[in-house]
Formats: structure tokens, sequence, C-alpha cells
């Protein structure tokens, strides 16, 4: 149930207001936005009088939401969210470029396409340290010398750094990631969804490649109802009949996931894709269908990379992506 205050509502009453919802055994979630303040019940609210509340002289209306997501639900949170990942803002305007290779293979490695994309236009360095595979046998990453190398990385150009989380009891590694990044095959992975909720620190939400875009906001809300509300969702494809790409990339799941929730969305073309030919045709898209950021393979070398290379582009070939979305962000910011 969410509760609209009116716009010139006695501060007191508000707060009054609040500590009875609080004592009815309800979280109050109150998000002041530039128009309008919304309280978002959060609990049963089933045996609340909503037209009694809906009464009071402070109500503009009350509201039951039908949609099991809350906290990540558009209609408790009207604005925008804005997420700070280690100095670099997304969501609400903000634009961001992830870049980086699929997997860390070395120290000269991810320090050097750093500073490539860094110049190219990317704030935020991506690179695995942990690799989930398919096959037990191809290269599963670095681990924690990996992590070491990313933050060797991050102090070489400044770049916040986003690396990928396989197990909760991987997170004394992670204390200097800036982002942590939950993959695909991990959305669902209840417990350690709880446990990110419990971190001071942004995730980067991986849709599932069978998971619907409910699905998706139910994983963030366990994130949220942890206390955690810095959440980036991304789509990355999913598995359909279609077997000419990798996956399937869901472009109308930007501007639905914009209707559904207030969360930052980006789009991950390498491997919607699973094919470098096809990421720069569908990073326009993604700038072009309102997508808040991209996160981007880039490697030295794909044909020698030890984890996706053929979906991998070189850096030069980001840097006239990254040229080419600024302009259609210009255009659909000046549409807009």
């Amino acid at each position: 149930m969410i509760v609209v205050i009116k716009k010139d509502a006695n501060e007191k009453s508000v707060e009054n207001l609040i500590t009875w919802l609080e004592n009815q055994g309800l979280r109050v979630n109150v998000n002041s936005g530039i128009y309008q303040t919304v309280l978002g019940l959060i609990g049963d609210t089933h045996s609340l009088n909503a037209e009694l509340i809906g009464g009071m002289d402070i109500v503009e209306r009350v509201q039951r939401i039908s949609e099991p997501y809350k906290n990540a639900n558009r209609k408790f949170h009207t604005d925008d969210t804005i997420v700070d990942m280690g100095g670099q803002k997304i969501g609400g305007g903000n634009f961001q470029f992830i870049a980086g290779p699929c997997s860390v293979e070395s120290s000269e490695q991810i320090c050097g396409i750093a500073q490539q994309v860094h110049k190219a236009g990317a704030n935020l360095l991506r690179g695995g340290a942990f690799k989930p595979r398919t096959s037990p046998y191809s290269f599963q990453g670095l681990r924690d010398e990996g992590i070491e190398f990313l933050l060797q990385a991050k102090e070489l150009t400044g770049m916040p750094v986003v690396t990928e989380i396989m197990n909760a009891n991987h997170l004394p590694m992670f204390e200097q990631v800036d982002v942590i990044q939950v993959g695909a095959r991990n959305m669902q992975n209840f417990e350690l969804l709880k446990e990110l909720g419990r971190q001071k620190k942004p995730i980067l939400l991986k849709r599932g490649l069978a998971n619907t875009l409910e699905e998706l906001l139910m994983s963030a809300e366990y994130i949220m109802s942890e206390g955690n509300t810095q959440i980036i969702l991304c789509e990355r494809g999913i598995r359909t009949f279609e077997t000419s790409t990798r996956n399937t990339l869901d472009i109308s799941a930007v501007p639905m996931l914009k209707r559904l929730t207030h969360l930052p969305v980006i789009i991950d073309p390498s491997h919607a894709a699973g094919d470098a030919a096809l990421v720069y045709p569908l990073s326009m898209a993604a700038a072009a269908a309102g997508a808040d950021g991209l996160i981007i393979e880039v490697h030295n070398d794909p044909a020698h990379a030890l984890c996706d290379g053929p979906q991998s582009i070189k850096p030069d070939a980001f840097a006239s992506l990254a040229n080419d979305v600024e302009k259609v962000l210009a255009i659909v910011n000046k549409k807009g």
C-alpha cells in the first residue's frame, strides 16, 4: 500500500501518521520527491482501513499495490534512483559506460585495457576474477589474484571496478571492489542476495537467462528488503528458440522496467549477442531505448582471450562505439 501525502501537509502531522503506521507493525518507506511525498507501507496491510487513512487532511490518496515487489516498485518511489558507483553516478539522466575484459588474465592485461577504455570514455572497469563457466574444465578465473590485479588497474586509472561474486563466503575479498555483480546464474541465489542486501555497496544484478522481468524485480526485492537500495538492473539477453545469436536481447525490457521500477537499467550487448560484430548495433538500440548505461566486453587481443573472445571488441572499436552512443543520447535527451 502507498499513502500519497499532500504537497503542503503539516510536517508534524506526517510524523504522527508515520509513527502510528509503524505501531501497526508496518515498515514505512518515506520517499520525498520534488512534487509529492509517498509513504510506502511494507508488511501486512490487509487490516488497515484505507478509507480512514484517505480521509485525513494531510493525505491526497491511498492506493493498494498488487505487485509482489514493493521497494523496487516505481509506485513506491516515483523519482529515478541515482546510484553512486565509487563516485560515478548512474540513473536519473546519468549514463555510464562500464568496459573491460570478460576475465582478468594478468596485471599487464587488465591495466593496459583499463587505460585504453578510460581514455575512450568508460568511467568504470569491468573484469571477471571468478568466472561461472558451463564446463568445469574451462578457465575459472584468477580468483583473489584477479581482484588484486583489478585494484591495481583502479589505482592506475582511478576507475571504480565492477566484478562478479559467486559465493557469499568471498565477500571479504570484495571489500575494495566498488560494485558487486550478480551474474545471470545467481539471480535467484536468494541466500546470496540477502547477504548482499546487508552490504553498503552497489549491486549490479543481471537478469537470468530464462527469467521474467517480475522475477528479476523480485530478486532486487530480496536485496532491498535487507536494507541495500543501491541496485542496477542489467538485461543481458534471454534464452529463446532463436539460435543465430548466443541469447536474444530483450530490448523491450528497458522501457518496461523503466515503467515498473525506479532502479537504473543497463544493457549487456556482449553476452546478449555472443558476437563482437553485433555489439555496436545493439548498443545503439540500448541508448535509443532509454538505457542508463552499457556494460561491454573489451579485450586487446580477442583471438587469444581466455574467455568469451568472440564477443569482445577491441579498444579502438569501443572508442568509436562510445562516441556514437553519445550522439544517440544527445538526440534522445533533446527529444525528451
